[in-house]
Order: C-alpha cells, then sequence, then structure tokens
C-alpha cells in the first residue's frame, strides 16, 4: 500500500502524504513520494504539484526510530527527495496544514512555494535531540529569512504559528477557508501568472557582518551549553550559509550533523525522546483501554502541595474542590494560589480573562462533604499512615461509586492505604513533585488492586494537565524516592569520611546535576530525610547510614526555612553559604566516632553518588518496580534535576559500559563492606546477555 495519494485537480496534480499520525519521512514514504513526483513530471497534462499532508500534519519530519538504521540514508534519503523537488521542471508547492517540522520543515523549504493554513505550525527542533537539521535546514533558512530569525528558530527549537511565519517569510501565503482547494486556486494563479521557481537556494544570506554576529553567538552559547556541541556545530553551519556557496554549505551541515549523531551527548538525547513517549506504553494496558470521566477534582490539603496540584488543574481547565480542616490554612493556600496567578499575569504569560477563569474554577471548602460528587479526589494530608487512614476511611463513606481515590504519598505504603478502604480498585498513587505547578513529573503507583481502567485514566489525565506520567510498583519511596536515599546516604558518608558538603556538591553540579545533593536536601528541608532514617534504623537495621546527618539536624539545621542546614542562608537570599559551624560539627562527629579521613578526587564522588542511583535503578528493574530503564530514565530527567545530555542514570550506565560500573561497585564494595556494593544481579545478566539497561 503506498504512503501517498495523488490526484490530478484541474492543472495541479496533489500528492498528499498518508502516514499517520505525522507522516514522518520514513524510507517508504520517500519511495512512494519520488514514484509520484516522477509520474507527476512525465505527465503532460500536469503543469505544477502541490504536496500536502494531513490535516493535523504536514509533516513531523524523520522517523526517529531509523536514526541509527541503514533505511535513515536508503536511496532516496531525504537529500535526494528534496533534491529532487528543487530541480523539477515543474512548480512544487507546499501545501502545510497543521505540524511542519524536522526534515518536513526542510521539505517544505526544497519546494518553489509554500502556502500555510491558519493551524499550521513550524519548528527546526535538531538541536533538542543534540542535531542540527540535516537536509538544508541551516542552509535555507538563513537565505529565506533574517539570520538572526533563523538562528533563534534553530536554537531554541521551538514551534512558530501561521502569523509567524507569514511575517518572517516562512510562506508565501496564509489560506483561509477551504484549504485545498484555495491552495489550488493559489497554484493555478501562479502558473497563469507564469511565475518562476523559486529555489531559495540560489539566494544569498542577507546580513551585514555576519561573521562578527556569529563570532559573539558562538562566544555567547561556549559560556552558556558547555556540555552541548550541537549549538556551536550551528554557527559553524549558519558560518558556512553566510560565507560559502550553497554546495559547500550543504557539504559543511552533512558532515556536522553526521558528527554530531556520534556524539554521547546526541545518543543521550535520542534516548530521552524515545523514553518520554515509551512511559505511557503499560505492557497488560491496551491504548485503547475505557477511561472514566474525570469532571471535577478534589483535593484535600491546601498547603504548598496540595495549592500545587491544584493549579495543574485549574490550568486544564478542569473545576478543583479545595478542602482543608484549618480555615487560616486554607485562606493562605487560595491567596498563594491567587498570588502566583497574578505573577504570570505580571510577567505577560497569563491574560486577566484567563486569570479570572481559573480562579473561577477553584471552590474552597472545609466540609470533607463538599467532595462527594468529585470524580477523583487527591489526597495531600501530612505523610503519617494513621492520617492517611482516617482520610481514606472517611472517602470510602462518602465518595460516590467510580471515584479515583489517590494519595500523593512519597513514599508510604499505597497497598496499605487502598486496604483502608472497600474499594481497592479505585486506589491509586499520584506522587506529585514540589513545586507541583512547576515540576513536570508524576509517579503514577499501582497498587496490587488498582484497576486497569484506573491507571489508563490516571495516564491519560497526565496529559491533559501536562505532566509527564511513569508508572511505579509499590516500594517505600517508588522509583525516584528509593533511589534518591542511597544517592544522599553516600553523599553524606563522603563527607563523614573526608570530603565537605561544599566539594560533593560542585562536583556533582559540575559533572552536570542541577543541584547538588546537600543544597537539594537544605531546600527540601532536612527534618523529612531525618524522619525518614529514624523509621529506616527500626525498619532496615541492615542499611548503613552516617548519623552525621542526623547531627545536623540535632542542631537545628532543617535547612533554608529556617535559615541554616548544610549551609547557612542570609534572609530572602537562597544563595549557599558556607558555615564555619558545620565545620565544627562534621570534625566533632568524626573525632567522636574516631573515623579515619582521607581525601577524595571529584570522580570517586561521582562513581560513588551516580553509581548508587546505577545500582539501585536495576534492584528496581529486578523486582518489577520499574517498567523499564527508560522509565528510570525520565523520572530522574523530570523530576531530579539528572543532566539531559547525560540521558538518565540508565542510559549514563550503558554509555560509559557496565563492566566498568561492575567493577567500580565490587571496588567500593571491597573498601567500604557495604553490602549494598554488591552488583544487582541484573548488571551481570546484562553483561553476560549483550544488552542493555536503559
Amino acid at each position: 500500500m503506498s504512503l501517498v495519494t495523488s490526484s490530478l485537480v484541474q492543472h495541479v496534480q496533489v500528492i498528499t502524504l498518508l502516514n499517520p499520525p505525522v507522516n514522518s519521512l520514513g524510507l517508504q514514504l520517500r519511495r512512494d513520494l519520488v514514484q509520484a513526483l516522477n509520474l507527476a513530471m512525465a505527465d503532460p497534462t500536469v503543469q505544477a504539484v502541490m504536496l500536502t499532508g494531513s490535516e493535523n500534519a504536514f509533516s513531523a519530519g524523520a522517523d526517529i526510530k531509523e536514526f541509527t538504521t541503514a533505511s535513515a540514508n536508503s536511496d532516496p534519503n531525504l537529500l535526494t527527495v528534496i533534491d529532487l523537488i528543487e530541480h523539477a521542471p515543474k512548480l512544487v508547492i507546499a501545501a502545510i496544514q497543521g505540524t511542519c517540522m524536522g526534515g518536513g520543515f526542510e521539505l517544505a523549504l526544497g519546494c518553489h512555494y509554500r502556502v500555510c493554513s491558519s493551524n499550521a505550525n513550524f519548528a527546526l527542533p535538531e538541536i533538542k535531540l543534540g542535531l542540527i537539521p540535516g537536509a538544508g535546514g541551516t542552509q535555507k533558512l538563513p537565505r529565506l529569512i533574517n539570520l538572526e530569525e533563523a538562528l533563534n528558530i534553530m536554537l531554541k527549537g521551538e514551534s512558530f504559528g501561521s502569523a509567524v511565519a507569514q511575517k518572517l517569510g516562512v510562506v508565501d501565503q496564509l489560506i483561509e477557508g477551504d484549504f485545498i482547494n484555495n491552495a489550488v486556486l493559489f497554484t493555478e494563479k501562479l502558473i497563469i501568472d507564469k511565475k518562476p521557481l523559486q529555489r531559495i537556494r540560489d539566494s544569498k544570506v542577507k546580513y551585514p557582518n555576519a561573521q562578527a554576529y556569529l563570532d559573539f553567538a558562538k562566544t555567547t552559547l561556549k559560556a552558556i551549553s558547555p556540555n552541548y556541541p550541537a549549538p556551536l556545530a550551528l554557527i559553524e553551519s549558519l558560518k558556512s550559509a553566510c560565507m560559502d556557496p550553497f554546495s559547500v554549505g550543504m557539504q559543511t551541515e552533512r558532515k556536522l550533523f553526521i558528527e554530531l549523531m556520534n556524539t554521547s551527548q546526541c545518543r543521550a538525547l535520542r534516548h530521552a525522546f524515545v523514553a518520554q513517549r515509551s512511559c505511557n506504553k503499560i505492557p497488560d494496558i491496551p491504548q485503547e483501554t475505557p477511561t472514566r470521566h474525570i469532571n471535577l477534582v478534589g483535593i484535600i490539603g491546601a498547603g504548598t502541595m496540595g495549592g500545587g496540584i491544584a493549579m495543574n488543574f485549574l490550568n486544564a481547565g478542569i473545576p478543583v474542590t479545595l478542602l482543608d480542616s484549618n480555615e487560616d490554612t486554607l485562606k493562605k493556600g487560595i491567596s498563594i494560589i491567587r498570588k502566583n496567578y497574578e505573577n504570570s499575569q505580571q510577567k505577560g504569560k497569563l491574560s486577566q480573562t484567563d486569570f479570572d477563569a481559573r480562579m473561577g474554577l477553584l471552590t474552597p471548602t472545609l466540609k470533607m462533604d463538599d467532595l462527594a460528587q468529585c470524580d477523583l479526589v487527591i489526597e495531600a494530608v501530612f505523610e503519617e499512615i494513621s492520617v492517611k487512614e482516617q482520610v481514606f476511611k472517611e472517602l470510602d463513606r462518602l465518595m460516590k461509586p467510580g471515584a479515583i481515590l489517590a494519595t500523593n504519598t512519597s513514599t508510604l505504603d499505597v497497598d496499605r492505604i487502598a486496604s483502608f478502604t472497600t474499594r481497592p480498585s479505585s486506589v491509586i498513587g499520584c506522587h506529585f513533585f514540589s513545586p507541583a505547578n512547576v515540576m513536570k513529573l508524576l509517579e503514577v503507583v499501582r497498587a496490587k488492586e488498582t484497576a486497569k481502567d484506573v491507571i489508563a485514566t490516571i495516564m491519560k489525565l497526565s496529559k491533559t494537565i501536562k505532566k509527564t506520567a511513569v508508572v511505579s510498583g509499590v516500594c517505600d519511596g517508588f522509583i525516584g524516592n528509593r533511589m534518591l536515599e542511597h544517592y544522599i546516604r553516600m553523599a553524606v558518608i563522603l563527607v563523614e569520611q573526608g570530603a565537605t558538603p561544599t566539594q560533593v556538591d560542585k562536583a556533582l553540579e559540575n559533572w552536570g546535576m542541577i543541584m547538588g545533593p546537600f543544597r537539594m536536601s537544605d531546600l527540601a528541608g532536612n527534618d523529612i530525610g531525618w524522619a525518614i532514617r529514624k523509621r529506616r534504623y527500626i525498619e532496615k537495621p541492615q542499611v548503613i547510614y552516617s548519623r552525621l546527618a542526623d547531627a545536623i539536624c540535632e542542631a537545628g539545621r532543617f535547612g533554608q526555612k529556617v535559615g541554616q542546614g548544610w549551609y547557612k542562608y542570609e534572609p530572602n537570599n537562597r544563595k549557599p553559604l558556607a558555615d564555619p559551624a558545620v565545620t565544627q560539627i562534621i570534625e566533632g562527629f568524626r573525632s567522636k566516632n574516631n573515623i579515619k579521613i582521607r581525601a577524595f578526587t571529584d570522580a570517586e564522588i561521582i562513581e560513588r553518588t551516580i553509581y548508587a542511583l546505577i545500582n539501585e535503578g536495576a534492584r528496581l528493574l529486578e523486582e518489577g518496580i520499574a517498567l523499564r530503564g527508560s522509565d528510570i530514565d525520565v523520572v530522574y530527567l523530570t523530576g531530579y534535576g539528572f543532566p539531559a545530555f547525560r540521558g538518565g542514570p540508565m542510559k549514563y550506565a550503558d554509555e560509559i559500559g557496565l563492566v566498568k560500573v561492575c567493577a567500580a561497585m565490587n571496588r567500593i564494595f571491597e573498601e567500604s563492606n557495604d553490602p549494598f556494593w554488591q552488583p544487582a544481579s541484573l548488571l551481570t545478566n546484562c553483561i553476560n546477555q549483550g544488552t542493555a539497561l536503559s
């Protein structure tokens, strides 16, 4: 079956791409398109060709799954298709509706004219995959529009709409009304007026002092994107567009594209791209599973977390009933939501109409009974099992049949919480991350009896509220916090044995983490970890903890909220400052416990913290808590500040080699005698079977 259709309308051969859902330019489509183009060029009744797609997508570009396969460059590759269009003896017009991105945009730039509908969206997003456009985008766009605008479009990788496209000169005309019919009329007029074949490649970049401008841009990018080679490669390719003949510029672009394809950063970013799309696939839950209707959401707890969760639903146009038992807390929660929206207004991100609409969807209440008709209730109350028990027993009594009961717990047993009800199949974990209105990650915790349609509903709803949802099984800490505990544990042991909090934080931040473990602990509140450790000492006495973190808490140093933690903080300033008092606590602890200290290199710090994430992540996979290694990577990329250019802890392990990782773990085990460092059996299995962890 052909992936294009072709029909003659008046003197125009309309060739339509048919590779749903986004008309990705895979090998079969390219072959079918070339065949249709050749037939049109050979037909004397055809005077022009109009290339179009579906109402929702002209083309989203290359099929990313082909990137590392022979199909990507198999004849005809995308460059061949575009060259055929550019040198066609008859007019070829791109008629664009919906998505026009990446290689699809480059295909359109190869056409002699471009028209679009009002719903068209354009982008060259390759930079987000650690790449630059590789089918002429860097050479043609600056020839078509202003160089600065072209650089910004490719550097940001963000989409822009039809109005901007027309203003910039990307398209020749915006088509209203019956799109296909009016696009054909536009093409017929080009024929009647005997318009020339406009080839962008024949133009030159018109920009004064282009080299000086690009040199300045390169210097800036070096400073702000030291771990990403693609932006600098983009500058080099644009320089060639400005200074060299088109054919040389194309060679430069292709050379840089291929070099970038082979970088670890590109592999990591491509992995992350695919991983985020894979985490919605749950093996035993078909995509067509019916979902429950969520028209009204209830949230219990108007504190920072509850208010942030509420904003996600308000932003999506879903009414929220916000409950708190304390009137002052409720009023404060509402005022914080209002203030957040007012701040967005001041920044020009929210209109008065939108502000009024969102606040109008919010209903505060002090009465539990007001939640009775909600389709989904999310509790965000104190992290104590007895409190959760009280809430869920009341919800079980009160809520209508079919309502979903969700807990925002970050560590507690969701199976146990479900057991407090007579409807465990309707109970699920929805672990939002703070600040909940900003952070993209949502851990969806599947309890033993959670119904499949409940999971499907929450996964679908996550897209509505613009969250990246990852399914986790039930365990203490789920995916993210269970791994994080060992990351923090190793960081504290490093300080106990000779490192400093500043050294550990700087080593990890220089490696790419957004925030080091001690800065992060101060931000979250050191007392939170302290409460968890007290429970761990009883439940898991075999786990080796340094009590140094307890000594910090015993000194009342709970973090930013009290102005002192592992660092000290000046009023209204989040900048961490080294504190001699912390040094005294650390040195006193070492002396009291006769701890022999030594110096640690940054490389050792990275090993003992990041490899801890890898080992615990492998155990989560062994136990079936995480469905796939890439899900773990999504959790850490979207919720824990893991550097995107490293792809997540599981991808990073594959990148550096599992043999090397296991050798380091065995060495640390010999040094520390901590059983945690014995490599997870999955790591050994992957080595023996030659399979990837991610």
